[in-house]
């Protein structure tokens, strides 16, 4: 058989730990995202090499001592021992037949000496498959897929190796990464995995905030999340994880029938790059929508529901264990996504600019993009005119940037100067003074500093 050339440097890689176990009558065999990937010819993403083995711990550990720079065996009561050679972070399971009882989602650990009863409690049957590596020469590995993963792969079907029942008893989790499978291969689960979630969603419960939070943002980057935000959405798993999703299925018009926000939503997610703060914020930016929905004469309104829809976004983002850091970046950008259209149709200001960017902070880009893709009008008349009016921002963002320091708006003298000059302790009226001088810059731009003294020694006047 004649070995892919795609799979050649994996072989090269694996094959002197392979060579170490046949010696000691023992088999090695890769696994995982690894073996999905060579299978559908997708490039290879970089990270650790996953393999499993019939060697208890301990033996493997004997094994790959003497040829690994370093060993550590923090996992072996799970079966895994991690190495590193070189560049190369190896980790290397006994296969596992855990037990599971019903009420929770810890197993009772055991190991099994065949591969395919390790394979039968992986997720899904495309991530059941193993190829086994021999240390002999030019040998191609042999691939095990007991549960017809290939053929599932070949017809875009997701399915469970076990029964679903079985599989999402022994991890919840399982039913939401189905949602990044289906999207990210372009999956469709089969029927006996949408009745199970169905039944078994509320399940999802006993497991971690943070696991939730992880698995969600693997979804979310994804090329397109839509497939698996939908399935969330349709199956239960959003009221359970997110139900501010399913919470925005309200017309945005219901007198022309346009599109609800939760369909808007999803589409704004599709349109914006695979970057955390810009995709988790598109999927937050109107979550204050369904609070603020009022219908009067002129029809259907949404006010205010950008700060209503930041404090239930930061409230979400805690809830889901976000770092402090990403809950106020994507809150902010919540809050300030309607900005770009609160200045309305006429030419802005200098002054405008600059408060659009100083409030944008280190997050003009993203917010860039997300005004941007925010508009998903079928309306090609008014999708031209709100993509000129940004492109016409951005040039005088960027005319601006060039005579000024922007991204740095500050007061044209510190509080320091204002201390000295105004001969007064550190205190409010610093504060104030300093508030002051910086709606001048905002409002004028840069000031000399004389003028900047003239206008304190004007307001310290007025104050007075």
């Amino acid at each position: 058989m004649v070995i892919p050339e795609r799979l050649r440097p994996i072989l090269d890689e694996v094959r002197p730990l392979a060579q170490r176990f046949d010696a000691g009558g023992h088999r090695l065999y890769l696994v995982g995202g690894i073996v999905r990937d060579l299978v559908l010819g997708r490039p290879l993403a970089g990270g650790d090499i996953d393999l499993t083995t019939d060697a208890h711990p301990e033996r493997t550990t004997e094994l790959v001592s003497g040829w690994a720079d370093a060993v550590w065996d923090q996992g072996a009561r799970f079966g895994t021992i991690g190495l590193k050679k070189a560049a190369t972070t190896f980790e290397i399971t006994t296969h596992r037949a855990d037990a599971y009882s019903p009420d929770s989602r810890q197993p009772e650990v055991s190991f099994a000496r065949e591969v395919e009863a390790d394979l039968s409690r992986r997720d899904f049957t495309v991530n059941a498959m193993a190829l086994r590596v021999t240390g002999a020469e030019g040998e191609a590995p042999e691939l095990i897929d007991p549960f017809g993963g290939v053929t599932d792969l070949a017809a875009g079907v997701l399915r469970t190796p076990r029964s679903p029942e079985e599989s999402f008893s022994d991890d919840p989790l399982r039913m939401l990464r189905a949602a990044r499978f289906l999207a990210g291969y372009g999956l469709l689960p089969d029927n006996a995995l949408v009745t199970a979630v169905g039944q078994m969603v509320d399940r999802l419960d006993i497991v971690s905030a943070e696991r939730v939070r992880d698995e969600l943002c693997k979804l979310l980057l994804v090329e397109d999340p839509s497939a698996g935000l939908w399935f969330l959405v349709d199956t239960g798993i959003a009221e359970v994880v997110l139900p501010e999703l399913p919470a925005m299925k309200v017309e945005q018009d219901p007198i022309h029938r346009h599109k609800d926000v939760l369909a808007h939503t999803i589409a704004v997610v599709a349109k914006t790059r695979p970057n955390l703060l810009v995709r988790m914020a598109a999927l937050l930016h109107d979550v204050g929508k369904p609070k603020t929905r009022s219908i009067g004469a002129r029809g259907v309104s949404f006010h205010h529901h950008e700060v209503v829809g930041a404090r239930m976004a930061r409230d979400r983002l805690r809830a889901l264990r976000f770092s402090k850091e990403q809950v106020e970046d994507i809150s902010q950008l919540v809050y300030l996504h309607l900005r770009f259209h609160g200045y309305g149709d006429d030419a802005w200001s200098d002054s405008a600019v600059r408060r659009y960017v100083r409030d944008a902070g280190p997050l003009l880009e993203e917010l860039n993009e997300l005004t941007r893709c925010d508009c998903t009008t079928r309306n090609e008349r008014r999708a031209r005119m709100l993509a000129t009016r940004m492109d016409a921002l951005e040039a005088r963002i960027a005319e601006l940037r060039q005579q000024e320091e922007l991204e740095a708006i500050r007061p044209d003298i510190d509080g320091q100067a204002v201390m000295a000059h105004l001969g007064i302790p550190p205190g409010r009226a610093v504060g104030e003074a300093l508030a002051m001088l910086l709606e001048a810059r905002l409002d004028e731009g840069p000031l000399s500093e004389e003028e900047a003294y003239r206008r304190l020694d004007a307001w310290w006047a007025s104050r007075s």
